[in-house]
């Protein structure tokens, strides 16, 4: 395989990749999620009981969770998506050991990226096993976003997209504003796991008004509830249902750090705007100001429209594609040294 076709390969699992961030979020948000009760079949079988007999059998076997068709269906889609992309990845990692002595090819990311996805498999596995645990669930969304963006940052780095071929847009600038986009990405990383964690645990809508929070400019809070990581779904470690404080909290906590990346994002699109910059990173500036406005907008409406399933789902897909777009621009001021 050319390095060109390498590329191509690691351009098309990056694609994949969001589309299964993307699915997920809408199997877990059409609380699909648990429809089937094991892994990584469906109720013993390798695709979802249908006939008569079989979800009559699958009925006996798990009473507690009757055969819903249509939801199952969706968390099977899921499963196989991520599959394919298992094999794309470890398809990747095989190339690279093939190739590692010639010039320009990585192998460290690669590899990687494989490790990744087993971690991966292993935290879906375990969000069916212990029954959608918020801090498991969340951790499972941070996780396909990682593999995405690694895909991505692979991609880039072999493929040396935008780059100019070695030749930085910043010239000896861009050094120096490597590290402010770094900041940017781990703040917008931050804001993702906030976002998981608000969703994990139903407080998607514990503010059901926009600027204020259930009225109030700063509501009451229960930092020290809200920040219990080990617990069930909605529940604190005694399994008690969550208070409306500690829901208010997870929530108002994600709303600070959306206006925390909006500030912080914007000044750094602001200065690709503005700077004395080749035409690219002017571009690079211009699509970071549409998706940084597009995230937002999709979180407020959100929650004046009562989280509506496709833009809740949207707004999981704009959180991954901000993260894109932060490390692209990342990748275009500190380009790589040598592009084959």
């Amino acid at each position: 395989m050319t390095l060109r076709n390498y590329t191509r390969l690691a351009v098309a699992a990056t694609v994949l990749a969001f589309v299964v961030v993307v699915f997920g979020a809408y199997v877990r948000l059409s609380h699909a999620g648990l429809s089937c009760p094991d892994w990584p079949g469906c109720y013993g079988r390798i695709t979802v009981p249908v006939n008569e007999a079989d979800v009559t059998r699958a009925n006996e076997a798990h009473p507690e969770r009757p055969v819903d068709v249509g939801r199952a269906w969706k968390e099977m889609v899921h499963r196989y998506l991520a599959g394919v992309l298992a094999v794309l990845v470890l398809s990747l990692a095989y190339v690279a050991w093939r190739r590692r002595r010639l010039p320009g090819q990585r192998l460290a990311l690669p590899v990687a990226i494989l490790a990744a996805v087993i971690a991966q498999g292993l935290l879906g596995m375990w969000s069916v096993i212990l029954l959608l645990k918020p801090l498991i669930v969340t951790a499972h969304l941070l996780g396909g976003i990682t593999i995405t963006i690694m895909l991505w940052w692979l991609a880039l780095r072999q493929g040396g997209f935008f780059s100019g071929h070695g030749r930085p847009l910043l010239s000896a600038g861009g050094h120096r504003f490597g590290p402010w986009v770094m900041l940017g990405i781990l703040l917008v990383y931050l804001q993702i796991f906030l976002g998981g964690w608000t969703s994990s645990n139903d407080a998607a809508l514990a503010c059901p008004d926009f600027p204020l929070c259930q009225g109030q400019l700063l509501p009451d809070l229960d930092l020290v509830n809200a920040l219990k990581f080990w617990q069930g779904p909605g529940q604190d470690h005694e399994g008690d249902v969550l208070s409306t404080d500690v829901r208010v909290t997870i929530h108002f906590l994600h709303r600070l750090g959306a206006a925390v990346v909006f500030v912080y994002v914007g000044l750094l699109a602001f200065y690709l705007l503005s700077g004395v910059h080749e035409p690219r990173i002017k571009r690079a500036g211009v699509a970071l100001v549409l998706v940084l406005f597009f995230q937002i907008g999709l979180g407020i409406a959100n929650v004046l429209l009562s989280l509506p399933l496709m833009i809740a789902v949207s707004h999981n897909g704009g959180a991954a594609l901000l993260l894109l777009t932060l490390v692209t621009v990342y990748h275009v001021v500190r380009p790589p040294a040598v592009v084959v």
